[in-house]
This record gives C-alpha cells, structure tokens and sequence, in this order.
C-alpha cells in the first residue's frame, strides 16, 4: 500500500482532511517511523473516529507522556541542529535539539524552519508528540505555532550546546565541542549517492577521546588541528558516543591549543558495563581465565571472522589466514569482561610471533598449546587494561589498546585483607 493509500484511509477512519493527515504522515515517515506506528501516532493525535479529537492540552514538560497527541508547551531553547535527511529520493532539512522548562527537558525535531535559537523561550502551540527511543519527543510541522514567551524561565540547562566530550551521549543534537584532531583519515564509502569520500578518526579535548566521522570533508580537519565544531549531532558506535560532523557543521581552527587527555577515566567493571559502552576506559582486574578462541587462530580472507575447521560462517570455505588473538577474561570483584588482544599484543604476552607460534604448534602437535601457555601465563594476574567497551546481548567486550601488569602482589594483597578482616 502506497502513503497516499495509507493516508486516504487513515483520513476516512478519523473522518478528518486527507491532505493535513498525508502531511504528517510523511514528516513522521520521512524520520524513520514505520508506517503503522505513524499511523497509530496520527490516530492519538486526532483522536480515533473522532473527527479531530479535540485541541491541545497545556502541559509543563514533566507531565508530557508518549500517550499525548498534541500539546502546548513554554520552555526555552536549549539546543538548535540543523540536518538533512533523504526520504523517496528527495533531501529534506529539519531542525532538532532540547526544550527546557523548570520542571525538565524534551527533544524536539522541526520540520519547517521557524527561525529557532538557542537561548530563546517559546510557546510552542499544538505540538505533536511522538515516541522516540522510548521517551516522548515534540514533532513541530506545518500545524504547530512558534512565539516568543513573555518572560524568560530559569531552566537548570546549559543553553547553546557547548559540551565537553566525556558529556556527549547518543541523541544529542546541536552540540558545539572545541578539540584536538588525534587521527584524521579518508575513506571511500558506499554512501546514498554512491561512492562518497569522508573523513574519519579521533577527536580529543581534555575530558576524553571519542571516534568522529565527518560526511562532507572540511579541510580544517586535519591531524593535529585545534578547532572548534558548531552543530555536529552524536550517535552510536559499537556501544559508544561517535561525534558526526555535516554539511551544516561550523568548523573553524582556535587560537589555543586544546591539550588531550593522555589518561582515560578508570572506573570498576560494573560501573563500565552500567555505562552502556566507552569508546576510552580503562580496568583493572585479574585474568581469571583465558576463553577459548585465543593463541593461534585462523581468519577468513574475506571478512576477518574466526575460521572453524576451514569453514567461515559468511564465505563457507575458505584458506584461513594465521593470526594471533587473545580474549582473557578480567574479573574486579564487581563485574567480568572480556579483554581482546590483538596480534601485538598477543606477541608481547606470548613471547613470539605468529610464525613461532606456528612451530610451537607443530612441536606440540596441538594448536592449544599456544593458547595453554598464554593462560599459564596470565591467570591469576592483575592487569591493567585500557581500550573501548562495547556491551550488547552477548556480553561486555574490552578492545584492548594496551595491556600490562600491575605492581600488586597477591601475596601481600592476601595479607593486608587478613589483617582488615582481623582488625
């Protein structure tokens, strides 16, 4: 069924006009909402048979539920971004960022251009309400009104979106951020109009570091600049923050030297896990064991996965390529996580390269037996690991960037806990 369709029937169901609800629904579509959460969306808006269900209701942000169907809100403009999307081939440009009043904050994502700026307070009249990520959001279209409150409220929110990066979290919009480009790379890509060079790397300040993907090159990107961004949006990367630069991205070059932080924030595994993903962590815990999958493997010549038995889950069989891998698990006494060890690291702890690792494996006539002599070892050891953490259905997993033991010794540490627990 075509949108039109849809909209026909949706207008006939609510006994409302056909033009406004294939309006809204496009807006709702064009942001990525299936067609039948759309609908159900339009049919709370308008209530259901209801030949328009009535007009919006004042609200203060707190009281705001993903069951409202449009809505009159005061609250001052926290953040304003700017982005474009492509939906039937066609680039359409919105606006979103946080409305703030006294009582809390709301995302919002404008369709038309109603000359939002950060710092402003505004009525906005007969605001749709849709669901996004499980909270409610402000959808301002063609039937929403945009004024200048009379007087101004005291929001608890910064206003502007000047962020460090260790605040950034996914969804945030209209974020300003002032950094030191670690690592600056161009890549071809696939992209929506075919193949598209972008940039790609890290950004730094003195807060932490985070990934960074620019989509239309800027050339005061380069390794090693300091500069400020004005207007770039974040999003998630294999569980992390990923700082996204556009076309409607400011970037200008600083007259001062953002310094990066050398050290990443050390948190306990549990408060690791809680976080959801870091792209820069570091833990410290004991090896207590070391999985199997580690020593010396095999990878597909396609896409890299383990090979099994000559066999990749992808591209079947294959000529597996030699590799070094560790995956050791590290255990604080507050949670467990899976550090993995590439192949240099891997030659640091092993003691060899991949081609010894090979004649050991010969020498033994068993591939374990790189795997057997890593775990003894590592286990029982304290390590200090630093690297990103991605968390998904399957576990925590700690790509490591470096690896090294600590200067605790378990003897001592045994007899400093006896006499705590004498004490």
């Amino acid at each position: 069924m075509s949108l039109d369709d849809h909209a026909e029937e949706l207008a006939s169901d609510l006994g409302v006009d056909k033009t406004e609800v294939k309006s809204d629904l496009e807006n709702l579509v064009e942001y990525s909402v299936p067609v039948e959460e759309a609908k159900d969306s339009l049919r709370r808006k308008y209530g259901d048979g209801g030949g328009g269900g009535g007009g919006p209701t004042t609200k203060s942000i707190a009281e705001i539920t993903t069951g409202d169907s449009n809505v009159t809100v005061t609250g001052t403009v926290l953040t304003v971004g700017k982005r474009s999307i492509r939906y039937q081939g066609n680039d359409n440009v919105i606006f979103e960022g946080e409305i703030a009043d006294e009582t809390g904050k709301i995302s919002y994502t404008a369709w038309d251009d109603f000359g939002l700026q950060a710092g402003q307070t505004i009525t906005a009249g007969n605001a749709g309400i849709r669901e996004w990520e499980g909270e409610p959001e402000l959808n301002l279209g063609e039937s929403t009104t945009i004024g200048l409150a009379d007087e101004d409220l005291d929001v608890d929110y910064p206003v502007g979106g000047d962020s460090g990066l260790a605040e950034l979290e996914p969804g945030d919009r209209g974020i300003n951020v002032e950094v030191t480009a670690l690592e600056v790379e161009t890549k071809t890509i696939d992209g929506r109009d075919g193949e598209t060079d972008i940039l790609s790397g890290i950004l730094a300040d003195e807060t932490t570091r985070l990934p960074f993907t620019d989509w239309e090159p800027h050339e005061a990107i380069t390794e090693g600049a300091s500069i400020r961004l004005e207007d770039v949006f974040v999003r998630e990367f294999r569980g992390a923050p990923s700082v996204n630069v556009s076309e409607f991205t400011t970037v200008a070059p600083l007259d001062r030297t953002v310094e990066p932080t050398d050290e990443a924030p050390r948190l306990a595994v549990r408060d690791a896990i809680e976080s959801g993903g870091l792209f820069d962590v570091e833990l410290v815990g004991n090896v207590i064991a070391v999985r199997d999958g580690s020593g010396l493997i095999e990878r597909c010549p396609e896409c890299g996965r383990v090979v099994q038995n000559g066999q990749c889950r992808t591209h079947g069989a294959v000529d597996g390529v030699d590799d070094l891998r560790i995956k050791a698990i590290l255990d604080d006494g507050t949670g467990t996580v899976t550090a993995i060890l590439d192949d240099e690291l891997t030659e640091e702890i092993y003691g060899g390269d991949i081609e010894d690792a090979k004649d050991h494996a010969r020498e033994e006539m068993d591939q374990e037996a790189v795997a057997d002599d890593i775990r003894e070892t590592l286990v029982g050891r304290e390590f200090r690991v630093r690297g990103s953490l991605s968390v998904d259905e399957y576990g925590a997993n700690l790509n490591a960037r470096s690896f090294d033991e600590t200067d605790d010794d378990p003897a001592s540490r045994a007899s400093d806990l006896l006499t705590e627990v004498r004490g």
